[in-house]
C-alpha cells in the first residue's frame, strides 16, 4: 500500500523576469513536500513566498524547472486527475445556477445528466445549499458561493483535495463556520488536503501537520511540525486549547522571522 498521496520532491521552479527576459527568477528552489493518504496538511508562509506555486505543481498546472511530483507513487504527467482544486478567487460560473455549477465536472467526465444532477444536489445538500441549486453566485452570500465551490470540488470525490487560502475573503464568523463543515467532510472521507493558508491560527485548528515556508526568493521548507491535538476540533474552542497555545509559539518562532523578511521584500518592491 502506497503511504503518501502527493510527493513533491526536489522541486524548483525558475521564471523569466517580466521586464527583462534574460533575467531569471528563482520562486521554489529544491523544495520537498509529502502529503500522507488521509492526512490534513497546511502550509504556511510570507506573502509572495510560492504556496501557490507548490500548490499548482501538485494540481499539475505548472510543470517545475527541475523535480519530480508523485501521485500515490506514481510519476505526475499532466493534470492531476485525482486532485481536486478548489481556489481562493470563486470558480462559479456566473451564468450558471449553483446546480450547474456543480454539476460541471461530473458532466465533463461524461457522467449521465440525471446521475449528475443527483449526485449535485447531494453535495449542495451536504454543505448546507438545499434549497439553492436554481440561484446563481450573485444571489449568494459570499459563504454560501465557498459552499458552492467546495460542493462542486468534493462532487467529483477526488483522491486529493488541494485548497488555496479558500477562506481568506469572508468574514471572521462565516470563516469558522466553513472551516469547521470542512472538517466535518474530511473526517467522514479522510481524503488526503494540502491547504495553503497564511493563517496560522486556521493552520493549527484544522490540521494533522504545519509546514512552514522560508520567505523568497528560492522559498523551501524550514520547518514541520505535527499538530496532536485531539479530534473532532471545533476551530473557535480547540484555539483556547494549552498545547494550541504552545504549538502557536513554537511555530511562530520559525515563522517570524520569515515574514519579517517577506515583509521587507515586499516594501524593497514599492519603494
Amino acid at each position: 500500500m502506497v503511504d503518501h498521496a502527493l510527493e513533491l520532491l526536489n522541486i524548483s521552479c525558475i521564471f523569466r523576469a517580466k521586464d527583462d527576459r534574460a533575467q531569471r527568477y528563482t520562486a521554489v528552489a529544491d523544495a520537498t513536500l509529502r502529503v500522507r493518504a488521509g492526512e490534513f496538511v497546511s502550509v504556511v508562509g510570507p506573502t509572495g513566498c510560492g504556496k501557490s506555486t507548490l500548490l499548482n505543481v501538485g494540481a499539475g498546472l505548472l510543470e517545475p524547472s527541475s523535480g519530480e511530483v508523485k501521485v500515490f507513487g506514481r510519476p505526475l504527467e499532466g493534470i492531476n486527475a485525482r486532485a481536486g482544486y478548489m481556489f481562493q478567487s470563486e470558480a462559479l460560473m456566473p451564468w450558471r445556477s449553483a446546480m450547474d455549477n456543480v454539476m460541471l465536472g461530473l458532466q465533463y467526465r461524461g457522467m449521465p445528466e440525471a446521475k449528475a444532477r443527483a449526485l449535485a444536489s447531494e453535495w449542495l445538500a451536504r454543505v448546507g445549499l438545499a434549497g439553492f441549486g436554481d440561484s446563481y453566485p450573485h444571489q449568494l452570500s459570499g459563504g454560501m458561493r465557498k459552499r458552492a465551490a467546495l460542493a462542486q470540488v468534493l462532487a467529483l470525490d477526488p483522491d486529493i483535495i488541494l485548497m488555496d487560502e479558500p477562506f481568506s475573503a469572508l468574514d471572521v464568523q462565516t470563516r469558522q463556520l466553513m472551516e469547521n463543515e470542512v472538517l466535518a467532510l474530511w473526517a467522514s472521507k479522510k481524503k488526503a488536503v494540502l491547504f495553503i493558508t497564511h493563517d496560522l491560527d486556521e493552520a493549527i485548528a484544522m490540521s494533522d501537520r504545519v509546514v512552514v515556508l522560508s520567505a523568497g526568493p528560492a522559498t523551501r521548507p524550514i520547518g514541520e511540525f505535527e499538530i496532536d491535538l485531539p479530534r473532532p476540533r471545533d476551530v473557535a474552542e480547540v484555539r483556547t486549547h494549552p498545547r494550541f497555545v504552545e504549538l502557536h509559539s513554537q511555530i511562530w518562532a520559525v515563522l517570524r522571522d520569515e515574514v519579517l523578511k517577506g515583509y521587507a521584500q515586499q516594501l524593497k518592491k514599492a519603494a
